[in-house]
């Protein structure tokens, strides 16, 4: 089927929205992405005609109602290549799923001294869990840099894996900020030979590129479904099936047992072992739903169209007098998004002037505050496209940017 952008935009109801006389320009896919109408479709049908709890009664709806959250477990675990479903834990958020192996696996295997490898790079929610670690059991992380063009420093990172004390990589499967992609092949090989295990954080990779996690050999993969055109409220984490039953539960509470008496309590097997509590069993649906409407327009398709905006918009940008644009100068190192700074503009004051033409741009410093330090800014503006984007989003985007420019310059 040829990949059409009309029909795609037309299964969005948000686009239709106006400003005043101004169309939404949607550009903060990063942040989070807008939802097609069949999974909203899909979210409301669940709640007008089958809702219940799972795992918990024999009646119909409670019986329909689990049938539905496995199979979008199974929908979930093909859609990434996992072994079985059971290594598919349902969480609320990719920050969620960090947190569950620092506590869990990290408790457990890390001890002090022991090192935990993160770059510079990292989302906010890839570095606060193993800080807390650190705050707890006295573990080490080792900082990895990047150069010039916002790369990993595979040097660095060589260095750091032949001490023996190396137990876990953590990195992104693409940054937030720059829209580099560090080597993952090739970074899991290393890692692996060093006796350590990986965690990819896949927020912002999981919309823009394939990811298997068998071929790849990870071990821990997390990310958010609303990422991917799918509701807010339920995440992933994926875990190789031996790692995750030698875990111990994250939380505690209904369903996740097997067996309570007043002294002590067993786990439940995977996955419910970590699903403490009714779950969000309508966006687990509507996460479901979203990965089909993906898979039917096809990811290569979704990439090489995202790949062509982010060509149009570093052509359009770079021609910019005083602006400074953040990671590769070649767009096709670049993935999902481009920040940059202006001079004598603040990307607070920009975002502003051009929310107010219905423009959705992100400013701050993305919770990647490392990040920012390294380039020695407080923040940037971010632009990231989505499978609905238009170039001629993107050149109005790109002349409202010179004309807030002007303005704010005098």
């Amino acid at each position: 089927m040829p990949f059409d952008i009309s029909a795609i935009r037309k299964q969005f109801p948000i686009l239709t929205r106006k400003f005043g006389k101004h169309a939404l320009a949607y550009l903060d896919n990063a942040a989070t992405t807008q939802k097609p109408e069949c999974v909203i479709d899909a979210i409301e049908n669940f709640y007008r005609s089958s809702n219940a709890n799972v795992n918990r009664g024999v009646h119909p709806l409670a019986e329909e109602t689990t049938v539905a959250y496995d199979d979008a477990r199974r929908s979930v675990g093909a859609f990434i290549g996992a072994k079985s479903p059971h290594e598919i834990i349902f969480t609320r958020n990719a920050s969620e799923a960090i947190n569950l192996v620092a506590r869990s696996w990290g408790e457990v295997n890390l001890k002090r001294n022991d090192v935990v490898i993160l770059s510079v790079m990292e989302h906010h929610s890839n570095i606060v869990p193993w800080l807390q670690l650190k705050e707890k059991i006295g573990i080490h992380i080792e900082w990895i840099g990047i150069d010039a063009e916002g790369n990993l420093s595979m040097l660095e990172l060589k260095k750091a894996l032949k001490r023996t004390s190396v137990k876990l990589v953590s990195l992104t499967g693409l940054s937030n900020v720059l829209g580099t992609r560090p080597p993952l092949e090739e970074i899991i090989k290393l890692t692996h030979a060093a006796g350590a295990k990986i965690l990819i954080d896949a927020a912002q990779l999981i919309a823009h590129a394939l990811v298997n996690v068998q071929s790849m050999d990870i071990d821990f993969l997390a990310f958010s479904g609303h990422k991917i055109y799918a509701p807010m409220g339920i995440g992933v984490l994926y875990g190789k099936s031996e790692l995750l039953r030698s875990m111990p539960p994250f939380l505690g509470g209904g369903d996740m047992i097997q067996n309570v008496t007043q002294e002590e309590f067993t786990s439940a097997e995977l996955p419910r072992k970590f699903e403490a509590g009714t779950p969000s069993v309508a966006d687990a649906i509507g996460l479901q739903t979203a990965i089909e409407w993906m898979n039917a327009i096809g990811m290569k398709e979704i990439a090489h169209h995202e790949e062509t905006l982010i060509k149009h918009t570093s052509q359009l940008l770079s021609r910019i007098k005083g602006i400074r644009i953040l990671g590769p100068s070649d767009p096709k190192n670049r993935l999902g998004c481009l920040s940059f700074v202006i001079d004598g503009v603040h990307p607070h004051d920009l975002t502003d002037i051009l929310g107010k033409q219905g423009i959705c741009l992100r400013a701050g410093h993305h919770c990647t505050q490392p990040l920012h330090r390294h380039f020695q800014i407080p923040a940037s503006t971010r632009l990231s496209v989505a499978v609905y984007n238009t170039k001629e989003e993107i050149e109005m985007c790109v002349a409202s940017i010179e004309k807030a420019q002007k303005l704010l310059n005098g």
